[in-house]
């Protein structure tokens, strides 16, 4: 008998609600995540990333002054919302997340950034996973910056669970973000901060 797709699905760790439970009961020093049915640990973030997500913060303030970049904004994530997970920022229409819970739908996100961590589990968290439960969101735009490899990606065209397109800039170009984000990023100041 050949096994069907489904057999091969991720099998979830835990349900949503068993997640939400636990993620409300832990340190403020951990933040956890569900994505593609696995729960996952997120580092605490070091000075580097965390300059690095200010310098995107002014550049999207200077720009779009319509919008807000919110930091570790809870998003329900993934096809019908199985998976939760905290981004490095989630770009919105100013005031998008008042009167949302820990959790908020993503509805109205335009673009979720993640800054990877120096740390064993990013190349399958930020670069694999991550774009898989964003793009099946719908999304419009993830944006990725790689500090190992010094360059920001850029995903776009949500379709069918994936990104259709994905730009890769070194640090240093200019990088512009597509509709309906329209932020042209100067990149080079992330060269400070390549290690």
């Amino acid at each position: 008998m050949t096994p069907s797709p489904a057999d091969h699905a991720p099998r979830a760790q835990l349900s949503v609600e068993e997640f939400e439970q636990l993620a409300r009961s832990a340190p403020e020093t951990v933040t956890l995540e569900l994505v593609n049915g696995k729960l996952e640990v997120k580092p605490v973030p070091d000075g580097d990333h965390g300059t690095i997500f200010m310098w995107l913060l002014r550049q999207c303030m200077q720009h779009r002054p319509d919008l807000d970049l919110h930091p570790e904004q809870g998003l329900m994530v993934e096809a019908y919302r199985e998976g939760r997970a905290r981004p490095d920022g989630a770009l919105a229409p100013r005031r998008h997340f008042a009167g949302q819970g820990e959790w908020a739908p993503t509805d109205g996100v335009l673009m979720a950034v993640e800054v990877t961590s120096h740390d064993r589990d990013t190349d399958r968290r930020d670069r694999n996973e991550k774009p898989l439960g964003y793009a099946a969101a719908e999304i419009p735009v993830y944006l990725l910056i790689d500090r190992e490899s010094g360059t920001l990606v850029v995903h776009s065209e949500p379709d069918k669970g994936r990104y259709r397109q994905q730009l890769s800039y070194d640090y240093g170009d200019t990088v512009v973000l597509p509709q309906p984000v329209d932020i042209t990023l100067d990149t080079d100041e992330l060269k400070d901060y390549a290690r």
